[in-house]
C-alpha cells in the first residue's frame, strides 16, 4: 500500500495522471459530439450530466478493479493486458467507417455520453487501477485531477500529442513499466520472487517498456530510432510509397490534384491555429513580394484522425462536421492576415494521423513546390528530444521547405 504524502505516493499520482491524458483524449471527443446536434442550451445539460454519469462510472469500475487485482493471477492478466493497450498506442489510427446515428434529443445524448466513455474507458480504468495499488486516497485524487483536465482540453491535449508524438511514446513506455510492475506484485508469484528473485522488482518494469516499445515498432512496420531518454525521432518511412491513397480533404477551394496553372509557383502553409504557426503567414507576406510573379498560395490544416471507437457512437456526418468546424476554426486567424492583406489563397482542411506525413503527402498530391512553416520557437536541442511536425516534413518530402523560427 502506498502511503500518502510519500515520494512514491506523489510519483503514482504523476502516473495515474499520466495515464488518464494519453488514453482518454478521444473519451472526450466524443462527449462533444454527442451533444453537437442539440440546441446551445441542451448541449451544456447534455455534456454535463453524461459527463458526470460517466465519471462517477468510472470512479466505480475503478474501484471495482483495483479490489478485483487483489486476488492471485488476475494481475498478470492485467498486466497482459496493459502491454497489449500500451502497443495499441504505438500503432497507426484507423479512420472509422461511421456506423454511429445522429443524437436527436438530450437523453439519447446522455446515453451516447454513458456508454462510449463505458467502452472507450475500459483500458484507462485498468491502467489508472494497477497504478494505484489498492490506495484509495491516490485513487480519488488522481481521478478528480485527470478527468476535468481530461473533460475540458481534450482538444488541447490531442492537438499537443499530434504535434510531440514522444508524448504518446513515452505513455506507452509507462503502461509498459506499469505492467511489469503489476506482474511482479502478484498474490500468486510475489512472495517468491521476494524469496528468490526480488531483481525481478527492477527487471519486469523495464523489460515492460522493452516489450512494448519493441513490438510497437515492428507491428507499425516503421523505421523508429527510439531512445526513451532522449524522445521518439521520427525516421523516414520506406520511399516506395506510390500507391498511398488520396488524401480525405474536409474542407477546400482548391482545384482537383493536378488540374490549374502548372507554370503556377505553389506555396505550401501548414497552420494549426497556434501563434507560432500564424509567424508563417506574417513571413509569407514578406517574401510574397520577392517573387516575380505571385505564388498559388495554399494554406493546410490537418485534423488527427479520431479514435476508432469514436465512429461506433457518433454519426459520419457529426464527426465530418467536427473535422469541418475544428479546421476552419484553427484557420480562420491566417485566413483573416490573408484576406486583410488582399492576398489570395486556397485553403484546405485534410485529415492524417500524423502531421508531418500527411503534409508531405499533400505537397506531393498538390504540385507544391515549396513548403513554409515554423518550427514552434523551439532550441536545437529542444527540436531533438520531441521530434517537431517541421522535422517530420524534412524527413518525409523532397519539396524545399522554409523554416520559420
Amino acid at each position: 500500500m502506498i502511503e500518502f504524502g510519500t515520494p512514491a505516493f506523489w510519483l503514482a499520482l504523476l502516473q495515474i495522471i499520466g495515464v488518464n491524458i494519453v488514453l482518454s483524449g478521444d473519451n472526450a471527443v466524443v462527449i462533444a459530439l454527442a451533444a453537437r446536434s442539440l440546441p446551445p442550451l441542451q448541449q451544456k445539460k447534455a455534456i454535463f450530466w453524461g459527463s458526470s454519469a460517466a465519471v462517477v462510472m468510472r470512479i466505480i469500475l475503478t474501484i471495482v478493479a483495483v479490489e478485483l487485482l487483489k486476488l492471485p493471477v488476475l494481475k498478470l492478466i492485467g498486466a497482459g493486458l496493459l502491454l497489449w493497450i500500451a502497443v495499441q498506442l504505438l500503432l497507426p489510427e484507423e479512420d472509422g467507417e461511421g456506423e454511429g446515428e445522429s443524437v436527436s434529443n438530450m437523453a439519447a445524448a446522455i446515453r451516447t455520453i454513458l456508454i462510449a466513455d463505458l467502452v472507450m474507458s475500459l483500458d484507462n480504468v485498468i491502467g489508472v487501477a494497477a497504478v494505484a495499488k489498492g490506495s484509495m486516497p491516490l485513487l480519488i485524487i488522481g481521478l478528480a485531477i485527470s478527468i476535468p483536465l481530461v473533460i475540458f482540453a481534450s482538444t488541447f491535449l490531442l492537438k499537443l500529442m499530434e504535434r510531440y508524438p514522444v508524448i504518446i511514446t513515452l505513455g506507452a513506455a509507462l503502461l509498459g513499466y506499469v505492467a511489469g510492475d503489476m506482474a511482479v506484485t502478484d498474490p500468486l508469484v510475489a512472495v517468491w520472487i521476494e524469496a528468490n528473485a526480488a531483481w525481478l522488482h527492477t527487471a519486469l518494469p523495464v523489460a515492460g517498456i522493452v516489450i512494448v516499445i519493441g513490438l510497437g515498432k515492428l507491428l507499425a512496420a516503421r523505421a523508429e530510432d527510439i531512445l526513451i531518454g532522449l524522445g521518439k525521432l521520427l525516421a523516414a518511412r520506406a520511399e516506395a510509397e506510390e500507391d498511398e491513397q488520396p488524401l480525405v480533404e474536409i474542407e477546400g477551394d482548391a482545384e482537383t490534384p493536378g488540374v490549374g496553372d502548372a507554370t503556377m509557383h505553389k506555396l505550401l502553409v501548414p497552420v494549426d491555429g497556434s501563434d507560432a504557426s500564424l509567424r508563417a503567414v506574417d513571413r509569407l507576406l514578406i517574401l510574397r513580394s520577392w517573387y516575380k510573379e505571385a505564388p498559388e498560395i495554399h494554406l493546410l490544416n490537418v485534423q488527427h484522425v479520431l479514435h476508432k471507437d469514436v465512429s461506433q457512437f457518433v454519426s459520419p456526418e457529426d464527426i465530418k462536421s467536427y473535422y469541418h468546424d475544428e479546421g476552419l476554426k484553427e484557420l480562420a486567424a491566417a485566413r483573416e492576415k490573408l484576406d486583410s492583406a488582399k492576398v489570395s489563397y486556397r485553403h484546405h482542411v485534410v485529415i492524417g494521423e500524423l502531421a508531418a506525413e500527411t503534409i508531405a503527402h499533400f505537397a506531393r498530391e498538390h504540385g507544391i513546390g515549396q513548403i513554409l512553416m515554423c518550427t514552434h520557437g523551439r532550441s536545437a536541442a529542444a527540436d531533438l528530444v520531441l521530434g517537431s511536425v517541421a522535422r517530420g516534413v524534412l524527413q518525409h518530402t523532397d519539396v524545399p521547405v522554409t523554416l520559420v523560427r
